[in-house]
């Protein structure tokens, strides 16, 4: 089944299901994770500078996609800045190294992915200059041809606003931890009101979540497993998702969430069960 696309404040469409690879790594796995993924109809994959994994991303895309008869245009490719280059010129040259390495022309997406700089405080206010001149170069990647959009990762409303006065092209993206556990509101009205898209990572949380009893409730009614529940609980709600796996049976379990719809009461059980916890890193403290 062809995947639902989200539409970006850029004009451009992305889909709103993609394939995470943190942790994914060693060139024999990588392609045969974005192998099943590509047959199973993933048609967008995420990956990072700090993940280290471009290269063989890059190597695995350039045979696989005329295996299945893809071309370019077919698949959504974002990367991220490393915090180590945040900064005028770094940023840029970075990103350009990304391209290289995934061997492209551009890229789809390319994120700012922490709101700081490596080696700095996070109370050190050097980071929003940093993070100020980063965007700037981002900027000119658009300008330069080589990114399609741009956006920012584990930003607070804070740090968004901040940025929205020295951005002359917003964001189109931005991507945080976001789950039922998780449920940060402040955020998904802010991109609701700049028209920002919201992409969540870690969407199937930890075992504490996997177990809750709503939740393995609302899987059991439309017999479907707790993962899924969770990635249509986003999805239905227009938040994009970005699960990985390397297992095949977890690649199409994921990617299976298109045929069952949740109720409107559902959703707001499971939005209910927040706690406000991080199961992965919390910028809160980045000045």
């Amino acid at each position: 089944m062809a995947n639902t696309h989200v539409l970006l404040n850029s004009g451009l469409r992305m889909p709103i299901f993609g394939l995470g690879t943190f942790k994914l790594a060693g060139a024999m796995k990588i392609y045969d994770v974005i192998d099943a993924a590509l047959k199973l109809g993933y048609r967008s994959i995420d990956t990072a500078q700090v993940y280290k994994n471009e290269e063989d991303i890059g190597k695995a895309l350039k045979e696989l996609m005329p295996k299945y008869k893809l071309e370019r245009k077919d698949v959504f490719i974002t990367s991220k800045l490393s915090p180590k280059n945040q900064g005028k010129g770094s940023a840029y040259e970075s990103c350009v190294q990304s391209i290289a390495q995934l061997q492209l022309d551009y890229l789809d997406l390319f994120l700012i992915h922490w709101p700081g700089k490596q080696k700095l405080k996070p109370e050190d206010e050097q980071n929003r200059h940093f993070r100020m001149e980063s965007w700037l170069d981002l900027e000119k990647l658009v300008k330069d041809g080589l990114v399609k959009n741009i956006g920012v990762s584990n930003y607070y409303v804070r740090h968004l606003d901040d940025m929205m006065t020295y951005a002359t092209i917003p964001p189109a993206v931005l991507q945080v931890e976001y789950h039922p556990h998780l449920v940060q509101t402040d955020l998904f009205e802010w991109c609701q009101r700049h028209q920002v898209h919201l992409q969540a990572y870690r969407s199937i949380g930890i075992d504490e979540l996997q177990t809750d009893p709503t939740l393995l409730q609302i899987a059991k009614t439309h017999s479907k497993t707790a993962s899924q529940v969770l990635l249509k609980w986003a999805v239905q709600q227009g938040i994009g998702v970005i699960p990985k796996s390397s297992s095949h049976e977890h690649l199409e379990e994921n990617f299976n969430i298109w045929n069952f719809t949740l109720s409107e009461e559902e959703i707001k059980s499971l939005s209910q069960l927040h706690k406000g916890v991080h199961y992965c890193w919390d910028p809160v403290k980045v000045a």
